[in-house]
């Protein structure tokens, strides 16, 4: 495999990992052992910390070290804000659409997550999250609409990997909710899966900010 291809996948996997909040905001990250961890080079690293660096994930420490960005409350709430004006909007799309296929990928998507949480495997419940929320903008189909998404480098900013055994009712809640907007939409009920919706990216923020 050539080395940009190597390096794009070592950005695609680390991206990952910050938006799912599995790297939180202050954590170093150590450019051999990541190179290690991923088995590619370190030339490989180093181009995928300037590209997380380009689009604002990590930064660079002014006395050397490379790390990823912290979120401040301010930022939290334009995630929100964006997050459901995103969100809502792609919702109503596939309300239109009436596709139960998409339904039953999102209805399996919340099965990964629940077992994840009962197995203990809380990065993996973590990623589980952020693509319920990524199939949701993806199965409208609208193109811009999944690269103002994709663009927009939105993170999961309430699940923490870290503090997953002292949040469990974090994690609950947001099972019950995820399955509320899917069966809402299932029912017909749009307005019922936006308020949904809503509420659970409010509560998201309250608890990310007053961690």
């Amino acid at each position: 495999m050539k080395e940009d291809s190597l390096s794009y996948k070592t950005y695609l996997e680390i991206r990952k990992k910050i938006l799912s909040n599995q790297l939180i905001g202050g954590m170093r990250l150590v450019e051999s052992a990541w190179a290690k961890k991923l088995n590619v080079s370190r030339v490989a690293i180093r181009e995928a910390f300037m590209r997380l660096s380009g689009e604002h994930l990590i930064e660079f420490g002014e006395k050397g070290g490379c790390f990823v960005k912290k979120i401040t409350p301010d930022d939290i709430k334009e995630i929100r804000e964006l997050r459901e004006l995103i969100e809502v909007g792609a919702l109503k799309i596939l309300f239109s659409k009436k596709d139960s296929s998409v339904i039953r990928e999102l209805e399996l998507i919340c099965d990964d997550f629940s077992s994840m949480v009962e197995k203990g495997y809380y990065g993996g419940a973590c990623e589980a999250d952020v693509r319920f929320h990524e199939k949701i903008i993806e199965s409208t189909g609208n193109e811009r609409l999944v690269n103002i998404y994709n663009n927009s480098n939105i993170p999961l900013f309430h699940l923490k990997l870290g503090n997953a055994l002292s949040h469990m009712d974090d994690y609950k809640q947001t099972d019950n909710e995820h399955r509320k907007i899917v069966e809402y939409l299932k029912k017909g009920k749009l307005k019922e899966s936006i308020d949904t919706l809503i509420e659970h990216l409010d509560r998201g923020e309250k608890e990310s900010i007053e961690f």
